[in-house]
């Protein structure tokens, strides 16, 4: 049933908004290119909510609390700013259905309103029933539309018709950002299953190691968050854990420098291809191809032996025996409390 409780959202008649320190036209456009600029580089659509959120925050003065929502099907929040992370992938409806900016004068009552008797407890336990005043923006492009900023004023005053013009504008702007990003996600999703259906049919000649590179590439990406690896370079570390053992087309044989070969020249892999190459390297420096040793071995090669071992062995105590032999100790220190960390 609706929630219907709505007496505690009125409020008193606001004061006039305080004007923005005023901008020449020349700096609020740089300043906006600037801003774009690094929403552009993050690497996911939730971080240009978060990082457009921020922004938005500022043109309204601060003094803003908010959430991102994403549009997905279901919308979903993807980004918040001063409210609690719990709200994060929470789904849930509201007044930015209808796909136009609009000042809510009744605060997050359309909120509770939209959404059933399940939520308010995470509303309450947000603050937001203490909300007098909301502004929604749209996220669109070329009709699309690809989410919102909700954006709660936090304190008294209202949000004037420049604010409201100021953050239109620049959500018109972050729409075809959006829609790059998406696209983006879409390539690099497909690729991978792309490039995981090759190993998969690899690994089906022999069944003992079906799924092995999978398993590999899980192991590898979860030690590199553990050593602060992020974004692109998970992505590089992913493939040369998926790829490493892709040369075995061609027999066991310099698997690792057939494999580093395959796939040279493909700008967005060198490092991938550098991980794939040495896998086989040994920290006393007795492995192969180039009898590299210690910290000479590329760090994601490190981090693909040590997964694999893992993988292979399926005991940590027995890898534990290899560190500061074939495989880095660091890392596999780095293994160990990861495995303790999934056994609490």
């Amino acid at each position: 049933m609706p929630y219907t409780g709505f007496t505690v959202f009125k409020r008193k008649p606001a004061p006039a908004p305080t004007p923005l320190p005023a901008l020449s036209a020349a700096s609020a456009e740089s300043e906006v290119s600037r801003v774009l600029g690094d929403l552009l580089a993050k690497s996911n659509q939730k971080n240009v909510l978060e990082g457009a959120l921020s922004y938005a925050a500022v043109l309204l003065g601060g003094q803003v609390r908010g959430m991102g929502i994403l549009r997905r099907g279901q919308d979903e929040v993807g980004a918040v700013l001063g409210y609690p992370r719990d709200l994060l992938g929470v789904l849930l409806s509201g007044p930015w259905a209808t796909g136009r900016m609009r000042l809510l004068e009744g605060g997050a009552r359309e909120l509770y309103e939209a959404n059933g008797p399940e939520l308010v407890p995470v509303f309450d336990q947000a603050g937001m029933r203490s909300v007098g005043l909301s502004l929604v923006v749209p996220i669109m492009d070329r009709g699309r539309h690809l989410g919102a900023l909700l954006l709660d004023r936090v304190a008294e005053g209202g949000i004037g018709p420049q604010q409201q013009e100021a953050v239109g504008r620049f959500a018109h702007a972050v729409g075809p950002l959006m829609s790059l990003i998406e696209g983006r996600d879409e390539w690099r999703q497909a690729a991978r299953q792309i490039t995981a259906t090759v190993v998969e049919a690899l690994e089906s000649r022999d069944f003992d190691s079906l799924g092995h590179a999978r398993a590999v590439a899980e192991v590898a990406v979860n030690l590199g968050r553990g050593i602060g690896l992020a974004g692109r370079e998970l992505d590089e570390l992913w493939y040369a854990a998926t790829l490493h053992d892709l040369g075995k087309i061609q027999g066991e044989s310099g698997h690792a420098l057939i494999g580093a070969n395959l796939i040279q020249g493909v700008p967005a892999l060198g490092e991938a291809e550098r991980g794939v190459r040495h896998h086989h390297e040994r920290w006393d420096g007795q492995g192969e191809p180039d009898r590299l040793g210690g910290e000479d071995i590329p760090l994601y090669a490190r981090l693909v032996a040590v997964a694999n071992a893992y993988v292979r062995l399926g005991d940590v105590k027995r890898v534990q025996a290899q560190a500061g032999k074939a495989l880095d100790p660091r890392l596999v220190g780095v293994l160990e409390k990861e495995v303790e960390g999934r056994k609490k």
